[in-house]
């Protein structure tokens, strides 16, 4: 297994930056090359399902997930079902003051192809470090101006 962990200070209060962080259809305008989709339950409870597909022209990879623990707004657990993205991943937003917040995305990975991918692991994770981190400066972004529904 990998960590991987990053932050972000959001100007937004906690519950904003929660509603934004789980508004899954709608994370692919601050996640770089990722669409999400929930196919199963309500993608808001235990046991729901969500596809996350990363790439680009349609050449990627599909993360599928099942939430495994719920606890708004402040905690979302994952576990990684895919045949290449396995392991565990959490979402902690933090109150910072009744206009800003922090999240804190973490994930436990278990690189693919055994020793090959374990081997590979500290070559590819700067660069999905670099992503995340990206990716998070985007969403704070996002999550100060969002309005459910919009």
């Amino acid at each position: 297994m990998s960590d991987v962990v990053e932050s972000v200070e959001v100007p937004a209060p906690a519950g904003t930056t929660w509603l934004a962080l789980t508004d899954w259809q709608r994370q692919d305008e601050w996640m770089l090359g990722t669409r999400v989709r929930v196919v199963a339950g309500n993608g808001r409870s235990v046991g729901s399902r969500l596809e996350a597909f990363t790439g680009v022209a349609g050449i990627g990879v599909t993360d599928t997930m099942e939430i495994t623990g719920w606890e708004p707004p402040v905690r979302c657990t994952v576990r990684h079902l895919g045949l290449v993205v396995r392991g565990t991943g959490a979402f902690h937003v933090q109150e910072r003051g009744p206009h800003r917040s922090m999240l804190i995305w973490s994930e436990q990975l278990d690189p693919p192809l055994g020793f090959v991918g374990r081997l590979g692991w500290p070559l590819a994770k700067p660069v999905f470090s670099l992503g995340l981190r990206r990716s998070l400066t985007n969403f704070a972004r996002f999550a100060e101006s969002y309005m459910v529904g919009g």
